[in-house]
C-alpha cells in the first residue's frame, strides 16, 4: 500500500509539473496552452506540426492538448491549464455546432484576463467580439465549397462523356459530409454541389444527380464526426454493395468535405476494382491538400482538392501569440489583406490539381 501511495504521489507531482510544462525558455512570458480537437485529424496534425515549429522558433513556451474529439475533455483541459497558470489559450474547438462551448471557454479565460485565440473551427463573430482579448484565425469557409464546386464543374465539362459511365446524360454523385453541425462541412456540402451545377448548366449540361433518390439530405454523414478515411471507406463500400456498373446505377463522382474521407473513398473504390491503372476511373475531390492527397493526385487516383494552408494558419497564430505576449497590436505583422475587422484572420484557400 505504501508503494502504491508513493507511486500515486509521484504521478500527481509529475502531472502538476507537466500540466503547463513547455519547451521554451523558463524566462518566457508564460506558458501558452494549445488545444486541438483531435490529434487524429490529418489536416490538424499538419497545423500542429507547423505551429509547434513556429512557436519553438519564436521561443514561446507551450503545451499541446488532445481533445480526442470530446468537448467535455477539452473544456476540462482548459480548466486544468488555467489552474496551472497558463497565460494564453489557443483553441481548436471540438464542438463548433453551437456557441456554447466557445462561450464557456471565454468565460473561464476572461475571469483570469487570459487572451484566447480560436482557430480553424468556426466561432461566431458575436462570441469572439464579446471578449476584447479574443480573436479567431480560420478561413472564409464558404470559399472552399465554392472553389471545390467550380473545380468539379470545370472538370466534368471537360470530361463529361468519360465520367458518364452508363451514358444516361446525367452524372450520379456521392457527397461525404464530415460533421452534421460543423459550419465548414455545411458550406462545403452546399456549395460543392451547387457551384458544380452552376458550371454544368451554364455549359448546357444537366445538374448533378444524387445517387440515392430516397436520400433527401443528398449527403452521407460521418456519424463519428471525425471526418475520417475509415468512415469514407465504409460509406462508399456500403454504396458499392448496391450501386454498380452491372446494375447500371454506378456512382460516377465522389465529393468529400475533406481529403481523409476522399482517400477513404478511393480505398473502397480500388477494392472494388476502380481508380487503378487500366481500370475505370471515378473522379474524387476533397479539401485540405494534405500530403497524402497530393500523392494520390500525382498517382492519378484522386482528381483534385482545395488547399487549406496549414503552415499559413500556424504562422499567423504564432505571430498573434507573440503580439499578445508583447503587448503589440494584435494583428501586427499579419497580412492586412487577410484581416477581417478587429476580430479575425482568414487564411486564403487555393485550388490544387497537381498541375
Amino acid at each position: 500500500m505504501k508503494k502504491l501511495l508513493a507511486l500515486l504521489l509521484a504521478l500527481t507531482l509529475v502531472l502538476s509539473m507537466t500540466a503547463c510544462a513547455g519547451n521554451g525558455d523558463s524566462d518566457s512570458d508564460g506558458n501558452v496552452a494549445v488545444f486541438y480537437y483531435t490529434y487524429a485529424d490529418t489536416y490538424i496534425s499538419s497545423v500542429r506540426a507547423a505551429l509547434d515549429s513556429a512557436l519553438t522558433e519564436a521561443g514561446v513556451n507551450y503545451t499541446d492538448y488532445d481533445g480526442n474529439n470530446s468537448q467535455t475533455t477539452q473544456t476540462e483541459q482548459v480548466q486544468t491549464a488555467i489552474s496551472a497558470g497558463c497565460t494564453l489559450l489557443v483553441v481548436n474547438l471540438v464542438d463548433s455546432g453551437s456557441d456554447d462551448a466557445a462561450s464557456n471557454i471565454i468565460s473561464l479565460a476572461s475571469a483570469q484576463n487570459i487572451p484566447v485565440i480560436f482557430f480553424n473551427r468556426s466561432v461566431s463573430e458575436e462570441v469572439v467580439t464579446a471578449y476584447e482579448n479574443c480573436v479567431f484565425v480560420g478561413t472564409d469557409y464558404e470559399m472552399a465549397g465554392h472553389m471545390q464546386g467550380e473545380m468539379i464543374g470545370n472538370y466534368l465539362v471537360e470530361n463529361y462523356d468519360a465520367v458518364d459511365l452508363n451514358g444516361d446524360g446525367v452524372i450520379s454523385y456521392v457527397m461525404l459530409k464530415g460533421d452534421e453541425a460543423n459550419a465548414e462541412a455545411i458550406a462545403r456540402t452546399q456549395y460543392g454541389q451547387e457551384d458544380a451545377d452552376a458550371v454544368l448548366t451554364a455549359n448546357g449540361y444537366p445538374a448533378l444527380s444524387f445517387y440515392d433518390s430516397n436520400n433527401s439530405n443528398k449527403y452521407l454523414l460521418d456519424q463519428t464526426g471525425s471526418w475520417s478515411s475509415e468512415q469514407g471507406a465504409a460509406l462508399i463500400q456500403t454504396v458499392l454493395s448496391q450501386y454498380s456498373e452491372a446494375n447500371g446505377n454506378m456512382i460516377e463522382l465522389v465529393i468529400a468535405n475533406n481529403d481523409d474521407m476522399a482517400l477513404g473513398a478511393i480505398s473502397a473504390l480500388q477494392n472494388a476494382g476502380y481508380n487503378k491503372e487500366g481500370c475505370t476511373y471515378i473522379p474524387v475531390f476533397g479539401v485540405d491538400a494534405t500530403d497524402a492527397a497530393k500523392t494520390a493526385i500525382a498517382e492519378g487516383t484522386m482528381t483534385g482538392t482545395i488547399k487549406q494552408d496549414a503552415e499559413g494558419m500556424a504562422n499567423t497564430i504564432a505571430q498573434i501569440v507573440q503580439n499578445m505576449q508583447s503587448g503589440a497590436d494584435t494583428f501586427a505583422d499579419v497580412d492586412a489583406d487577410n484581416v477581417v475587422g478587429t476580430w479575425r484572420v482568414n487564411i486564403p484557400y487555393a485550388a490544387y490539381t497537381g498541375e
